[in-house]
């Protein structure tokens, strides 16, 4: 690893990059924490529902996702080695993929959909489930669209209107939510279908919005009347060959939360409901080092695209810098302050007691979740997206989800021993991929340093 005064020089660069990234990833959890809130005030079984179909939905829908990430290496890429003709048709070809894969995505959750009775759902639970999946998937055609813009725009530094972007969604979305989930102004009282629809409108306005400004972007800069448009299967090709290990990445690691929130289905209703709040909250602090990752993608690109090495090594070694120092400051208020964070989700005193407890697991593995992340983004950015697969595979389903479940069910801890074993997964994930992202760095400092000898 570098020395701090080789990093400081990077810091604020990746800053200025990450922050309204971060805040962007924000607005986008905050969504998810309106409708659990607003849901909350339902009942227990409403709150449920959402947790587990918003779970089993991004468990899907974050494969669709990940398999739009070549585009940070590629877009990023290309912008630095000053190829913007390229970047645009890396944009119109993961457009298409998107689209694509939103109709067979689509398919897989309403196969889910159909077969929630075989979960081991609690009954009054998975009735509510039902509608509020079935209005959530009419959502994976705009999301994914929105995905590709995203990754384009941030590759090339266009940051802030994703965030604003996300912000105004968050507005749209909480309106919807009044009106359709209470059944305020003659709305139909929907409950927890409401808050899917309203999930709904917010992601084809995010879409729209999107696109609109891209094409502002374009034509703004001259480049609209010569945007290529052709589909191109080589193209194609390597979006899935780089977007398949990054998708089945996230898949694996999204995909166990939603089997443990599966997994809490089938304990009591209060202890499924600390499990969403303490979740909810976590995923919340996870936001900021998940929007540093992107930055270190984009970052660690463009200088391997400006054939500067040494500089994408010292460019992810500072967003790790900066994921670990926010991911410290999370810890701490979950250790001391976990209460009034709770009460904002739920004042049940069960809930309540069973949540502490759960966050308090959570301030240990936050440091690891943000590092994990960050090498994530940061090993993205250099083009490789299998470790991370492989890391999340090994250490989540072989080793924390059977750990988790055993002192669940066969020790006796209930869902605290689920966490406890999700933590233990994250802790492996983390040592994996920073000792992975330190040969990558030393790789690229080596490079760095040959190369003036070379010329």
């Amino acid at each position: 690893m570098p020395s701090f005064s080789q990093i400081r020089g990077e810091l604020r660069p990746t800053f200025v990059l990450a922050w309204p990234v971060v805040s962007a990833e924000l607005g986008w959890m905050t969504m998810g924490l309106v409708d659990t809130i607003m849901v909350g005030r339902v009942g227990a079984e409403a709150l449920g529902a959402v947790s587990i179909g918003s779970h089993v939905f991004f468990a899907i829908a974050m494969f669709g996702i990940g398999m739009q990430f070549g585009l940070d290496y590629l877009v990023s890429y290309a912008h630095g080695a000053g190829r913007l003709d390229e970047a645009r048709r890396w944009l119109v070809n993961g457009l298409c993929l998107a689209a694509l894969l939103a109709v067979a995505l689509t398919a897989v959750g309403l196969f889910i959909r159909a077969n929630l009775d075989h979960l081991g759902i609690q009954p009054a639970v998975a009735a509510a489930t039902g509608p509020y999946l079935g209005a959530v998937l009419w959502s994976f055609l705009p999301l994914l669209l929105f995905a590709s813009l995203r990754r384009y725009l941030q590759a090339l530094g266009q940051v802030r209107p994703v965030m604003i972007a996300l912000v105004s969604a968050n507005l749209l979305n909480a309106a919807v939510n009044w009106l359709l989930i209470f059944g305020n102004w003659g709305f139909p009282a929907l409950g927890a279908a409401g808050a899917g629809w309203a999930t709904t409108a917010s992601r084809a306005y995010l879409f729209v919005l999107l696109l609109a400004y891209t094409l502002w972007f374009e034509h703004r800069a001259g480049r609209g009347a010569r945007l290529p448009l052709a589909i191109e299967a080589a193209r194609l090709r390597t979006l899935a060959r780089l977007g398949l290990p990054a998708a089945l990445q996230l898949l694996l690691e999204c995909g166990v939360f939603a089997v443990a929130t599966v997994l809490a289905g089938g304990l009591a209703p209060t202890a499924l409901a600390a499990h969403q709040v303490a979740l909810s909250a976590a995923s919340l602090t996870f936001m900021v080092p998940l929007g540093i990752s992107a930055a270190a993608a984009v970052r660690v690109g463009n200088a391997l695209g400006r054939r500067r090495p040494a500089a994408a090594g010292l460019a992810g070694w500072s967003a790790l810098l900066l994921g670990t120092a926010a991911m410290v400051v999370s810890a701490l208020l979950f250790l001391v302050v976990p209460r009034p964070i709770l009460r904002v989700f739920t004042t049940v005193p069960e809930v309540l007691a069973t949540g502490v407890s759960l966050l308090a697991v959570a301030a240990i593995f936050q440091l690891f979740d943000g590092v994990q992340v960050v090498a994530t983004g940061a090993l993205r950015g250099a083009g490789d997206t299998r470790t991370p697969m492989l890391a999340n595979l090994a250490g989540h389903w072989l080793l924390g989800l059977p750990i988790g479940a055993w002192l669940c069910y066969r020790a006796g801890w209930g869902v605290i021993g689920l966490w406890a074993g999700l933590c233990i997964g994250l802790v492996a994930v983390a040592v994996v991929l920073i000792a992975v992202w330190s040969r990558h760095a030393a790789r690229l400092a080596a490079e760095g340093t040959a190369q003036p000898r070379r010329l």
